[in-house]
């Protein structure tokens, strides 16, 4: 059970964890530990979130959406792999409090009339300034 808010908390099928060989350093610890840690989050077929949320969980995971529809974590950051754990599971909690916030939706607003009479009016002078650039002529 891995707990997102007081409401929220995924179940443990939904979560599979494959543990494999990391890169990087850490000597012959490197070659014979599987430290690394690859997260998978079924969020397709996840109950506890609304279709909304899945939507903006799918826009924030990009690349780590897969095509069945599950979120792919991979974590080989340190040498431990309890702590590679930890890390997948925070950023997968990360990317789903993010998903859970609304964007708030814009409302569209009109330009005040003074501001559209001061942008009129910084035209027409911007063009008395070009116009006064014209060439010379021969006055007679």
């Amino acid at each position: 059970m891995l707990r997102i808010t007081e409401t929220l908390a995924l179940a443990d099928w939904e979560l599979v964890e494959t543990f494999s060989r990391s890169s990087g350093p850490g000597g012959q610890n490197v070659n014979k530990v599987e430290t690394a840690v690859e997260l998978r989050f079924e969020a397709e077929r996840s109950p506890h979130l609304t279709a909304p949320v899945k939507a903006r969980l799918k826009r924030l995971a990009g690349r780590r959406w897969t095509d069945e529809g599950a979120i792919v974590i991979r974590a080989e950051e340190t040498r431990s792999q309890a702590r590679n754990r930890e890390l997948a599971r925070e950023r997968l909690v990360e990317m789903i409090r993010a998903a859970l916030v609304a964007p708030k939706r814009r409302v569209a607003t009109k330009p005040t009339l003074a501001s559209q009479r001061r942008r009129v009016a910084a035209k027409q002078h911007r063009g008395e300034v070009k116009a006064l650039r014209g060439t010379v002529g021969d006055e007679e």
